[in-house]
């Protein structure tokens, strides 16, 4: 399940999302080369990536926001630039350029603390823009609640989009982080499951100040939870029309 867009672009051009994902996208160019050495490899992320042991005895303090900037592969970056590019541009309208480029350094950093305290003992280098990203979603949930978000849904052969609220998407994809964390063994590799929840609960934590200020729950009801802005209609959006089967 994979969100393709939200239907209430930005008011204002999106600026920091998109030196975000150009910083993102160059940076793993830059040493995409050394991707098939492994002892190279190795050592660049021991330079740049957290590794938990590590981490967990004060060294090397600044990989919290290094590796927010390292992929592994072309699709970990394609997957999480896609979901910085739907949910971050009424973010950083909302809140302005630079309180959401400390608000996305705050969630990944956030994100990563939790991972070292869930996984002290751990040497598995962490990287990825996850966690920040997963933060970016957790302040969206909280002020954009109804928020139209087209989602290409993909079950074996059978490709469907669907429109569906910012909250149902969303509180899917934490449920599925938070049972990935109970079940996962963080010293093993793979996802980082508790970087994601806790970037997404660190989020939406650091955005209730602002939600407050806009009126907390009047601020729901004035802009009945999507963003404040005209809703875009897409040619391509999901048909009402009912599909009769043939014969």
């Amino acid at each position: 399940m994979f969100p393709i867009r939200d239907h209430n672009p930005s008011g204002r051009t999106p600026y920091v999302v998109y030196a975000l994902m150009a910083a993102n996208i160059l940076i793993f160019v830059s040493y995409v080369g050394i991707m098939d050495n492994a002892r190279v490899l190795q050592q660049f992320y021991f330079d740049y990536a957290i590794i938990p042991a590590r981490s967990a005895e004060g060294l090397a303090p600044e990989t919290f926001v290094t590796s927010m900037f390292l992929h592994g592969g072309w699709m970990h970056l394609a997957g999480n630039m896609l979901f910085l590019w739907v949910f971050g541009d009424n973010l950083e309208d909302e809140m302005g350029h630079l309180p959401f480029l400390l608000f996305y350094l705050v969630a990944g950093i956030g994100a990563g603390l939790i991972h070292v305290i869930t996984a002290p003992d751990s040497v598995v280098p962490t990287i990825g823009a996850s966690g920040a990203i997963a933060g970016v979603m957790g302040g969206y949930l909280l002020l954009f609640p109804k928020a139209r978000v087209d989602i290409l849904l993909i079950l074996i052969v059978y490709f469907r989009v669907f429109t569906i609220p910012a909250f149902v998407m969303l509180g899917v994809w934490l449920g599925l982080q938070f049972f990935g964390s109970l079940s996962s063994n963080p010293d093993e590799g793979g996802v980082a499951y508790w970087a994601h929840t806790g970037g997404f609960v660190v989020g939406l934590i650091v955005c209730i100040p602002l939600w407050l200020k806009r009126g907390g729950p009047a601020y729901w009801d004035h802009t009945h939870g999507h963003p404040p802005h005209p809703e875009t209609k897409y040619k391509l959006s999901q048909s009402r029309i009912p599909r009769v089967p043939r014969r």
